[in-house]
């Protein structure tokens, strides 16, 4: 059901819980709630993130944010974590982008934007969990 599917999206997103603890609490399969994370997650995308205390305005893309921040003076916090997902196919391209150096298991980096109190901006700055190391 649809309503299942958006419950726990936003569950996951407000709260950040690994896909397998969502499928713990919903008793399903973990690859049932990420394929349902990752069908929703680009329906909300779409609708922007709700600015607080300036109804219909709406924030879609990173330079939406920017502005807004810039024009309303609003300080941006941002936070990334790592969520584990399933390893890609082997002879896939970037199988070896998603293994994250620090976890040592096949992640994705979301960052979340938020203003100081706590209220989410902006999310969905997704990436492979690998990075280069920066030069020294």
């Amino acid at each position: 059901m649809f309503t299942d599917r958006l419950a726990a999206t936003l569950v996951h997103l407000r709260l950040g819980l690994p896909h397998a603890a969502l499928a713990e609490l919903y008793g399903v399969d973990r690859s049932t709630v990420s394929a349902a994370i990752r069908e929703v997650r680009p329906l909300l995308a779409a609708r922007g993130f709700a600015i607080p205390n300036r109804p219909g305005l709406r924030i879609r893309t990173l330079g939406d944010l920017f502005a807004y921040a810039d024009a309303e003076d609003v300080d941006i916090r941002l936070d990334g974590t790592e969520v584990q997902v399933r390893r890609p196919r082997a002879g896939r391209p970037g199988r070896k982008a998603f293994v994250s150096g620090k976890k040592k298991q096949n992640t994705i980096k979301t960052t979340t934007f938020s203003d100081h109190q706590g209220r989410a901006l902006f999310s969905g700055v997704v990436r492979p969990g690998c990075t280069q190391a920066l030069s020294r």
